[in-house]
């Protein structure tokens, strides 16, 4: 059994050790660009190694997509839906953990817009992954503003339009950052500081927002 278990282990570290290696060389060259060589060489492993782990270049990069979306939607049920915490520590938990993950991930938001939304197919599984978890998120939000509305805390949201405040806010920053920190002159170069720094600030425009 300790030697299954030893080399399940080996298995799953090589193949994560693919799974890091493609997602830097899509996130580098995109799709068309990528080389399943180049993987295999970045990932300290055979060509054949490569196609056993994962036979395709697309198989590969379906799996990493479906990795962040699924690292997505847990982050989502995890705070939104599941806690039992009052509606703005649910708004703090999500602004604070989206922009742990957009900060880990800065290259993805931009990577989507031109890998997926141009291809049908990738489209389509983008959709499928997102549908599973969004229309409870927005009902389950939805709820909870209208009661602190019946309540006289909040004012009257849509929560699909709360929604997008949020996803802007906490993306731009990190998405334009080459930019953005050459405009404000190195500003972001302490990049902890100013992650923290946006959480609160984002935090506290959401409130003003909903807050009566």
């Amino acid at each position: 059994m300790d030697q299954e278990n030893a080399i399940q282990n080996i298995e799953q570290n090589t193949e994560q050790k693919i799974i890091e290696a493609a997602q830097e060389e899509f996130m580098l060259k995109g799709f068309a660009g990528a080389r399943t060589t180049a993987i295999a060489e970045k990932a300290g492993v055979t060509h054949a190694m490569f196609h056993y782990y994962f036979r395709t270049k697309e198989k590969i990069f379906e799996k990493i997509i479906s990795q962040k979306l699924e690292l997505l939607a847990s982050l989502i049920k995890d705070t939104i839906i599941a806690e039992d915490y009052p509606l703005e520590e649910k708004l703090r938990h999500i602004i604070d953990r989206h922009i742990d993950f957009i900060s880990e991930n800065p290259e993805l938001p931009g990577f989507l817009v031109r890998e997926i939304f141009s291809n049908h197919e990738r489209l389509a599984l983008v959709r499928s992954k997102i549908e599973s978890f969004a229309p409870v998120l927005v009902a389950n939000l939805q709820s909870e503003l209208d009661k602190g509305y019946t309540e006289g805390k909040y004012r009257k949201i849509d929560a699909r339009m709360l929604l997008i405040d949020i996803i802007s806010l906490n993306v731009f920053a990190f998405m334009a950052a080459p930019l953005v920190n050459v405009v404000l002159s190195g500003f972001m170069d302490d990049k902890e500081t100013f992650r923290e720094l946006r959480k609160k600030e984002n935090f506290d425009t959401i409130m003003r927002k909903i807050k009566i």
